[in-house]
């Protein structure tokens, strides 16, 4: 690989040369750039990566040992986290905190990620050798016993690289105190059962066999995703099998559109399994473990009306079908099954233990009726298992060693391990996680289906749902829902996630590489006449994003009349100097109104001027025939309370107002926009191109994409 590193002389990049000199990649250097600069990489084939800590990604990824950025998703995400938290060790103020957090964090570790050196390392350990005197001083007294073993074990292994470039960049001072983020919140918590190293009861390599088993109900939404990136975590990290089972037990519910629909999203998320099966696959033998159930006195035919039957649960009082016989049983079975008038007002129950203070064993339901036809095997059964009965029959006979679920399932835990004990099947273990909750988010697959029934929303994609698809819809990158996700782990704590995180995730990631267009309102448009601009307009071919080159090139048309925003028309005063971006400086001479409304601005260019001394710096657009219509497209959350009590309706705190359009002009290029395209608008924000050139009458349509900042209500 042919490189050449550009930095400033005053900061040099310590953690990069070291991890190209770790990872065996030979660099050139250039400390060229002005202070404060953030590093260049330029590659042979003329492209460019911007920052440290890309840099420092793209170098693991052409490292000799493949380890280098971290095993897998999981561990690649805690290494993300670890560049961020770097830096931290530069801050004079938050040095110690830093120390004392990392050095209880390696209390019972060797590396920061995993069980092999990574960039993490690299980025921590260079870091404190830049500190100089301070670390020194540090790493000689007993204070941080973890860290100082740490940092003297990288120190050892790679003692004559590292050393030479600590001796070149590195002064007694170290190599200044560059701003750093503040200590805003641990970046791991040693005792935190979300840390990689957190392991599945009794499991071995190479044995373990995990299901993600979602419902065909509904699409995939950021709650299943991550029960299915935990799955597809634990898999990888016991190289073991991942079964991915659709549990079609409500024919009323469910259809083949979800199904295709949710292996659509499980692709989406990068997850690959060993096989897909579904609960249907298995409904001869479920229906002769339920008749064996019977015949052994273990289950029961109640024909209690459901609300009676549900109070009767509720205060432990026996149904009065507990003690049919046998044949009686039987005999109504046969009804069920035939799916006749008696045998629709019975249905299955398990005979448990109707004392139990965990009312999930209160002789639970196992089988009930439903003429429904079925999407898989059409009018065959008139009787389906419940998933309390379905599911753990299905992981026992499919080898699934550990069956992965969210906390809300933690009551039913006892009813899954005593109904493998009346089945005479072997145990499977649970390992249970946090259910992912999200404000101002409902994610009941129900209340999402009123959304679409009623016509609230466009239908299961559209981008105010939680679904993966209209998340990705709305512009996020699937790689930061991945990285938000497995950052909360397999944690067993519930918690209220904020959608700001995750967007702030999504703009470090398309903000280095998604081109840049410009826009004015069309109803808040100003014109600026330029009284010495060209006679004729013409066109200078500018970068897309001035620090990707990928982003490929645009055409600017530059002309005496031009569109500015209304809003920048209004803060300017005559006389006033300011910066037309991508042009150059031009002074106001005059600002005509009428009725108290600006109508037109006039100036004259001054591009001489200095582009440092002026207050505004504003986009604008030639006023040529070639503009194109946009339609700029915000969205809302669509509930109003941050977070719904269990006894509160959803109907009652409904957002009244969730999508607002508003029309305006962009660039000529922006014909050539492609549905899907991320793009920034200057000064306007992040937009995903939804619907793309057509024709002049019609709007490119653009979604806003959120950066992570607290947006006003659209209200």
């Amino acid at each position: 690989m042919e490189a050449k590193l550009a930095f400033s002389r005053e900061s040099p990049p310590i953690s990069i040369i070291c991890a190209a000199k770790v990872a065996g990649l030979p660099l050139t250097f250039d400390p060229s750039l002005a202070a404060g600069s953030a590093p260049t990489l330029w590659l042979g084939s003329g492209d460019s990566l911007h920052g440290t800590n890309p840099i420092l990604h793209f170098i693991a990824r052409g490292a000799s040992f493949s380890s280098f950025s971290g095993q897998n998703a999981i561990e690649f995400g805690h290494v993300a986290e670890w560049l961020e938290y770097a830096p931290t060790f530069l801050s004079g103020s938050e040095f110690e905190n830093a120390c004392s957090f990392v050095d209880g964090y390696l209390a019972s570790r060797t590396f920061l990620v995993g069980h092999g050196l990574t960039i993490a390392d690299i980025a921590v350990w260079s870091n404190l050798a830049g500190i100089g005197q301070r670390w020194e001083s540090l790493r000689k007294s007993k204070k941080y016993q973890n860290l100082v073993r740490w940092f003297n074990s990288i120190d050892a292994e790679y003692k004559d690289a590292l050393n030479e470039i600590v001796a070149a960049y590195v002064g007694k001072r170290g190599i200044g105190k560059s701003p750093a983020p503040s200590l805003k919140e641990k970046v791991h918590d040693s005792k935190d059962p979300a840390a990689p190293e957190v392991d599945l009861p009794g499991a071995k390599v190479g044995q373990v066999c995990v299901r993600f088993a979602p419902e065909p109900s509904g699409y995939l939404h950021i709650g299943h995703a991550k029960a299915a990136l935990l799955n597809k975590y634990f898999a990888e990290r016991y190289q073991g099998r991942l079964i991915v089972r659709f549990d079609d037990t409500n024919p009323s519910k469910e259809s083949n559109e979800f199904v295709e629909n949710l292996l659509k999203d499980i692709e989406t998320l990068g997850i690959k399994y060993d096989a897909v099966t579904y609960t249907s696959d298995y409904f001869p033998k479920l229906m002769e473990m339920a008749e064996s159930l019977i015949k052994q006195g273990k289950a029961y035919i109640d024909d209690t009306p459901k609300e009676e039957m549900r109070k009767e649960r509720m205060d432990g009082i026996e149904s009065k079908c507990r003690n049919n016989t046998v044949e009686e049983n039987l005999s109504l079975w046969k009804e069920m099954v035939n799916g006749t008038e008696r045998g629709m007002q019975c249905c299955v129950r398990g005979k448990l233990d109707m004392q139990d203070p965990n009312k999930s064993l209160r002789d639970p339901v196992y089988y009930r009726c439903n003429t429904d036809p079925h999407h898989r095997v059409g009018s065959k059964y008139k009787v389906y298992p419940t998933y309390d009965f379905a599911c753990p029959f299905v992981d026992a006979l499919e080898g699934v060693t550990h069956a992965l679920r969210s906390s809300e399932y933690h009551d039913r835990n006892a009813q899954y391990y005593r109904i493998l004990q009346d089945m005479g099947l072997r145990r499977v273990e649970i390992y249970e996680f946090s259910r992912l909750n999200m404000v101002y988010t409902l994610l009941s697959k129900r209340k999402l289906l009123w959304f679409v029934q009623n016509k609230k929303v466009e239908d299961w994609t559209d981008p105010r749902f939680p679904t993966v698809q209209g998340i990705v819809r709305r512009g996020l990158k699937v790689e930061a829902l991945i990285q938000f996700i497995l950052q909360q782990g397999a944690s067993k704590n519930l918690n209220l996630m904020e959608w700001d995180k995750l967007w702030t995730i999504n703009k470090k990631i398309i903000d280095p590489v998604c081109a840049r267009h410009t826009a004015v309102l069309k109803d808040q448009r100003v014109i600026f006449t330029l009284t010495n601009g060209p006679e004729k307009p013409f066109v200078r071919i500018l970068p897309r994003h001035k620090k990707c080159e990928a982003a490929g090139k645009k055409a600017t048309t530059f002309a005496n009349r031009i569109w500015l925003d209304y809003a920048d028309a209004s803060a300017v005063s005559k006389g006033e100097e300011v910066t037309l971006m991508d042009w150059g400086n031009a002074i106001i001479k005059e600002i005509k109104m009428e009725n108290g409304v600006i109508t037109e601005l006039v100036g004259e260019l001054h591009l001489e001027g200095s582009v440092k001394t002026t207050k505004l710096k504003t986009t604008w657009l030639a006023d040529i025939e070639e503009l194109v219509p946009l339609s700029l497209v915000e969205f809302d959350y669509l509930i109003s309370k941050k977070k719904l009590e269990e006894n509160e309706d959803f109907l009652d705190n409904l957002n009244p107002c969730t999508r607002r359009e508003t029309p305006a002009l962009g660039d000529a290029n922006m014909r050539n926009l492609k549905r899907g395209e991320v793009i920034q608008l200057e000064r306007k924000g992040y937009f995903r191109c939804d619907a793309p050139f057509i024709r002049s009458s019609k709007p490119v349509v653009l979604f806003a994409i959120p950066d992570g900042r607290q947006q006003a209500s659209l209200n």
